[in-house]
């Protein structure tokens, strides 16, 4: 049985991990201060964690003063906070932060993590890429690594990233047409991915939807291909898969969204975010359907957030999970290795 973490022995083979957090936590405040970047300091405690079908939160029962209970949550994402703060007249803000998701522990998850996230407004999408770019190269230069790790495989960070559009990886990597099964209106056809993934072998349950087939083959014939070698930027999501995000100009069938990988793990995930506050509520409430159907359970709306957005000038905004940066730079074998004091 392993030491615990804060035992003498067990701590020394940790300390040069966390040594390396330390300066890279301090490296990139620097970076985004050089930059007129304000470092915001959001409130955990949330009355919507976030409105994703499979995002689980941890829920605690706050008390008034009259002693009535209510229900907050601790947040999954800094996001909300930020884009009222955006809506109220900042233009460029970053977050270096803790955030908790439940049903979350493995090699690369963990209950409480630290999140980066960055908003920059009125600048495209696109500028988060090269951000995305950059803080590679930091984190190389700041753990003294000169390749990006993780098990056996490796990435060079100092490479341009390579930037494939979803439809393209998934002709590449499976055979399969994913924008033909899209339509510019409506619901995306169940059966025709399915059809096309069972031409490509992959099984499928009778009651997965559009988006569960879509989920598995990503996760099996495409991210095991990204980031080896050099980065990869997964761009154009399917409008489906991006309920925070702008449809794509000349082709609503994709959104501004776009993921950063590296060793075949994922990094970030950037938005040209979305505006609209009716768009926006039709989107969490399509999402809620889909989480009670699936986990029996929903989580309320931000009418503040929805109310923010509307106010909300034009902006793209990412985040990017430091600890597995860290763990990538350091070439830690898990992600608890690199967090000061793990989660029991």
């Amino acid at each position: 049985m392993t030491d615990p973490w804060w035992t003498p022995a067990r701590h020394d083979t940790r300390r040069p991990l966390l040594h390396a957090r330390a300066r890279l936590m301090a490296a990139t405040r620097a970076w985004f201060d050089a930059r007129g970047f304000l470092e915001a300091d959001p409130s955990a405690l949330a009355t919507s964690p976030g409105n994703e079908a499979h995002l689980h939160a941890f829920a605690t029962t706050a008390i008034g003063n009259d002693g009535t209970p209510r229900t907050l949550y601790l947040h999954t994402s800094p996001e909300f906070a930020l884009k009222k703060l955006l809506a109220a007249g900042e233009p460029r803000l970053y977050s270096l932060g803790h955030v908790w998701r439940n049903r979350e522990r493995g090699p690369l998850h963990h209950p409480e993590f630290t999140l980066l996230e960055w908003y920059r407004v009125g600048e495209p999408y696109t500028a988060l890429m090269d951000d995305c770019a950059a803080l590679l190269r930091l984190a190389a230069a700041t753990t003294g690594a000169t390749t990006l790790r993780f098990r056996d495989h490796t990435c060079d960070p100092h490479l341009p990233p390579e930037r494939l559009s979803v439809a393209d990886a998934f002709q590449r990597h499976a055979n399969i047409d994913l924008l033909s099964t899209i339509h510019e209106d409506g619901p995306p056809d169940t059966d025709a991915l399915r059809g096309q993934a069972h031409a490509a072998g992959e099984p499928t349950s009778p009651d997965d939807t559009w988006s569960d087939i879509l989920s598995k083959i990503l996760t099996t014939r495409i991210e095991p291909h990204l980031g080896h070698g050099r980065p990869t930027i997964l761009d154009r999501y399917p409008a489906p898969e991006a309920a925070l995000a702008r449809r794509t100009e000349g082709d609503p069938r994709t959104a501004e969204r776009f993921e950063l990988y590296a060793c075949g793990v994922e990094l970030a995930n950037g938005f040209g975010e979305l505006t609209d506050p009716h768009e926006q509520r039709r989107r969490f409430e399509s999402e809620m359907a889909e989480k009670l159907r699936v986990h029996g359970e929903t989580y309320p709306l931000d009418e503040d957030l929805l109310a923010a957005l509307a106010l909300m000038p034009p902006a793209s905004g990412i985040a990017l999970g430091f600890d597995r940066l860290l763990l990538l730079a350091t070439g830690a074998p898990r992600l608890s290795e690199v967090i000061w004091a793990p989660v029991p």
